[in-house]
């Protein structure tokens, strides 16, 4: 029989929110939550959320491509430095010789 996608829970720390979800998303977690428990140690339907929808996350290959993109151009941002700022070459103004 195959593995669940999920796998076994990492040990991390946690942030505590709540969620409201339609009642038979409820029970098909409890269900999920049984197998889970069942294949690799018991665990809470609470405790596979926040795993789910990270593996979610991971998945969605539009999401992936959107922050890459937004990477790629926060890191272009950051080279050319703020608005005005040079690379560190200077040239001399005009009229001014550029020698003492």
């Amino acid at each position: 029989m195959a593995d669940l996608k999920l796998g076994r829970l990492p040990k991390v720390g946690m942030a505590r929110m709540t969620i409201a979800m339609p009642e038979p998303l409820k029970e098909e977690l409890d269900r999920y939550a049984a197998e889970h428990s069942r294949l690799y140690e018991p665990v809470d339907a609470a405790a596979l959320i926040p795993h789910m929808i990270e593996a979610f996350i991971r998945s969605d290959r539009g999401y992936r491509s959107r922050k890459a993109q937004a990477a790629r151009k926060q890191g272009r941002q950051r080279e050319a430095g703020p608005p005005g700022a040079t690379n560190g070459t200077t040239r001399p103004k005009p009229g001014d010789g550029g020698s003492a």
